[in-house]
Order: structure tokens, then C-alpha cells, then sequence
């Protein structure tokens, strides 16, 4: 997905389902399972939108230590000022570009957890996503998924549209091999094959399907709408993105949550376990100052759209929104006003449950290694535990294929 249309991935999400899916079938799913704890608020019923940020971000310009001078000794040119950050604490500061997360971070529904990476990080850009997307070991290969492992061990209960629905990469990454899940790459992509027929087979097994149909011809002009050139450049076309963002992420959930029964009848907030959303452009090895802010704004100002939505739905207690990347960036800028592929980095956990403040290692310049790497302080698949575990109510150790301990990210 390039880096324009992040904003406006939203609106194709609710046609994503339609004849211009990709469907990928998973022959396990078990039509007659269940809903995880039945009469509860756990299991698949709670939504989790995962947002890679694809190519590595830069994890100590998007949360600044602001107050160690070795982070500006470091970063003499693309250190982000100490005056135009958004100070946390008495030491931490958000990117400037992130000021439409603080209203989230003042509810306390953001969480920022430093310092994630594994032992022994590969820099190598398709191993390392590998890595991340099937939770192994840095030295073990894993053919699925970790959310096909999760799928396979409990499927989603009947009703629900898909196990997933992935926008803006034609990877199916922790859903790979085995998840029955519905991608779609790229909003141009989806403005085309939406003037085609649904199959007739296709809506014979999923009767929803016809239901999201009928309402894409408004979220396919919002998505052009919002990439239309205008008047006043990249900020006024960022916001008008934003609103169909939120707007599309609202309307498509509204359809997906319309399933049908057999009988046609709608299951109420069913639709799919996860949403994945791609937004690329994060491997920032020349010129980053302005590029990164751009990706940081784009991802921001996303992220406040679907919060908006998702309260305007009733949706945002029962929905997660994690952030994920291969690596973060080196330490030490290069001479490209850039950086290099590096080790831990920061993540974002927001949602209407979520325990907002600062989780994990803070960056400790003064320890890093023979590379100029910074230290692992939380362990990738802690944050995968507390997805499975504490979020959806699964045994988290069969799935990650050990244990590790979920993280303090979620009120009772």
C-alpha cells in the first residue's frame, strides 16, 4: 500500500469481502464451534486491528528520549527537537507528527511499550518479518502463522465473515497457511474489481457478502475523494483521508457486523476476528526527517479516525490495536540523514481496555552493542500473549509454542 492511500485504507474494507476479494480458504474451520466463553466479553468477539509498519520504524524518533543527551550526540541532524515534542514524562516525548494520539493517551488508552525486539535480531528484512509473523525463534523456521495457530486451536465461531481481513499487502503474514482469510492490496485495485458480478457461488455461501456489496459504491468515492488532489496541499488532503478512514472503518463494520444466518438473520457484532492494515515506507535510510514525519501524521491521524468510529459503533471497548514492525533503526544516524536497520524499537497498544501509559525498557544508549544496537528489553511474543491470553481468552503457551508472560497492557 503506498503511503498516501494508509488513510483511506479504511474504505475499502467493507467491499474487501466482495467479488474483488482474494479468498483463502482454511479447510480445519470448524463451522460448528462455539463462541470462545460463551455469555462473556472474551474471545473473538473482541476485534484486534493489527497495523504493521512496514520496513522497520524508527522507534527513538516516534518516542524520544528527550532528556539523554546521548539521544542528540547520536541524531545531530534528525534528532527531533526537544521543544517541538510532546513531552510524557519527565524524559519521554512523542514525535510531534503524533499529537492526534494524545487524546487517546490523556483517556489512558494508549499504551507504548519500549524496547521490543527478540534474542538475537536477524536485520535482514524478510527474515525478521518472518520472524515476527510466525513467532519463532531467531534460529527456527515456522511454516504458519501465529494467528493461523490461534485459528486452528480454536476457530472462530460461526457466523463470523472470515477469520481476517487484510488491507494494503497481498502477504497474508501471521495469517499465512491455513487462515481463511480475505485480502485485498490496494484501494485502486479495489475501485476496479468492485464495478464487477459477485459470483453467484460466492454469495450463495456467504449471504453478508451481497449486504457489504450494496453500500461500497459510497466508500469507493470516499477513498477517491480522499485522494484527490486539493487546495491546500498534503495537510488539507491528510484530513479529508482521515474522515474517510473513519468513516469506512465505521460503515464496513457495520457491514460486517450484518452476517448472515442460514436464515438471513444478522448475528450482531460479528464480522471478523482481525483486521490487518500495511502501511509501508517505514525503511527510512535516506532523507528521514520529513518522510518519517509524514508516515507518523498518516499512521496518527488514522488511528484517531478508527477510535472515532469504532465509540461512534459502541465498538471500542471490545476492540485492540496493536502496532508491529521487522526492526527498528540504529542508533547512530547515517550520513544520508537516515538511519539503518536496527533492533528494538517502540510499539502502540491503544483501545477502550487498555491500561494506557509506559510499558517496557526504556532506550539504554549507554549499553548498546559491538553494532551500536540497542538492548532487548520485551520480548515481541510477550505482546502476542497478551493478545491470546488476557484479550481473547486462549492458552497463549500452545500457540506461541512456549511460554511468555503477558504484559500489565489491559483493565479487568
Amino acid at each position: 500500500m503506498k503511503r498516501r492511500d494508509f488513510l483511506a485504507a479504511g474504505a475499502t474494507a467493507a467491499a474487501a469481502v466482495a467479488g474483488s476479494a482474494l479468498w483463502v480458504p482454511r479447510a480445519a474451520h470448524a463451522q460448528g464451534t462455539a463462541p470462545l466463553h460463551p455469555g462473556t466479553a472474551s474471545g473473538y468477539e473482541n476485534l484486534l486491528i493489527l497495523v504493521e509498519l512496514k520496513g522497520g520504524n524508527d522507534g527513538l524518533n516516534t518516542v524520544v528520549p528527550f532528556a539523554d543527551p546521548l539521544y542528540y550526540r547520536h541524531r545531530q541532524t534528525i534528532g527531533v527537537p526537544r521543544a517541538q515534542a510532546i513531552q510524557l514524562d519527565e524524559r519521554t516525548a512523542l514525535h510531534p507528527a503524533l499529537a492526534p494520539l494524545m487524546p487517546m493517551w490523556r483517556a489512558q488508552e494508549l499504551a507504548i511499550v519500549q524496547g521490543v525486539s527478540y534474542a538475537q535480531p536477524n536485520l535482514s528484512h524478510f527474515r525478521s518479518i518472518e520472524i515476527w509473523d510466525t513467532a519463532s525463534r531467531s534460529n527456527e523456521y515456522l511454516r504458519e502463522g501465529w494467528l493461523t495457530r490461534a485459528f486452528a486451536r480454536e476457530p472462530v465461531p460461526p457466523g463470523f465473515v472470515a477469520d481476517a481481513l487484510v488491507l494494503g499487502s497481498a502477504e497474508m503474514g501471521p495469517l499465512a497457511n491455513g487462515a481463511r482469510a480475505i485480502a485485498l492490496v490496494n484501494p485502486a485495485q479495489f475501485a476496479r474489481a468492485s464495478r464487477l458480478v459477485m459470483p453467484v457461488s460466492l454469495k450463495e455461501h456467504q449471504p453478508a457478502l451481497a449486504h457489504i456489496r450494496d453500500v461500497d459504491n459510497d466508500i469507493v468515492r470516499a477513498a477517491a475523494d480522499a485522494l484527490r488532489p486539493r487546495p491546500g496541499g498534503y495537510a488539507l488532503k491528510t484530513a479529508f483521508a482521515a474522515g474517510a478512514f473513519g468513516a469506512s472503518i465505521k460503515t464496513a463494520m457495520q457491514a460486517l457486523a450484518s452476517s448472515g444466518t442460514s436464515q438471513g438473520a444478522p448475528v450482531a457484532g460479528r464480522g471478523v476476528a482481525v483486521i490487518r492494515l500495511t502501511l509501508n515506507g517505514f525503511d527510512t535510510h535516506q532523507n528521514q526527517p520529513q518522510r518519517h514525519a509524514d508516515l507518523l501524521r498518516q499512521f496518527a491521524m488514522g488511528v484517531a479516525a478508527m477510535r472515532s468510529a469504532l465509540v461512534e459503533l459502541g465498538r471500542w471497548d471490545r476492540t485492540l490495536i496493536v502496532t508491529y514492525a521487522e526492526f527498528g533503526r540504529r542508533v547512530r544516524e547515517n550520513q544520508s540523514r537516515g538511519t539503518d536497520h536496527g533492533t528494538a524499537s517502540a510499539h502502540f497498544v491503544a483501545g477502550g481496555r487498555v491500561a494506557g501509559g509506559l510499558y517496557g525498557q526504556a532506550p539504554q544508549l549507554t549499553r548498546l552493542d559491538g553494532n551500536g544496537n540497542l538492548p532487548v528489553g520485551v520480548d515481541f511474543r510477550q505482546i502476542y500473549a497478551t493478545v491470546l491470553g488476557p484479550w481473547w481468552g486462549l492458552d497463549a503457551q500452545s500457540v506461541l509454542q512456549q511460554r511468555f508472560e503477558p504484559l500489565p497492557l489491559l483493565r479487568a
